[in-house]
């Protein structure tokens, strides 16, 4: 499954059940960061250019500009929205 940003210039590859892991009800935090951690997906995320990710996530208007200068937190928060778009949609 694939979930792109809404400018199309990230994108992330995931499994159904990778994304459900990430993406359900309570605290999702732990689940992200372990999902984070695999292979395939940290290959992903460490392509992933900090300033672009910056822009990207202030689309959503959810976090202030100093909340998004920690790039590995953008990362968390980048992953949990893309599980929860794949979940959402399948």
């Amino acid at each position: 499954m694939w979930y792109s940003t809404s400018s199309g210039r990230i994108e992330l590859e995931m499994t159904l059940a990778e994304a459900k892991s990430a993406s359900h009800m309570g605290e999702c935090d732990d689940d992200v960061l372990a999902l984070s951690k695999k292979p395939k997906i940290a290959r992903q995320l460490a392509k992933i250019d900090p300033e672009l990710l910056h822009s990207e996530l202030q689309e959503f208007c959810v976090w202030d500009d100093d909340e998004l200068l920690d790039h590995d937190q953008n990362l968390q928060r980048l992953l949990w929205i893309a599980a929860g778009d794949i979940v959402e949609i399948n």
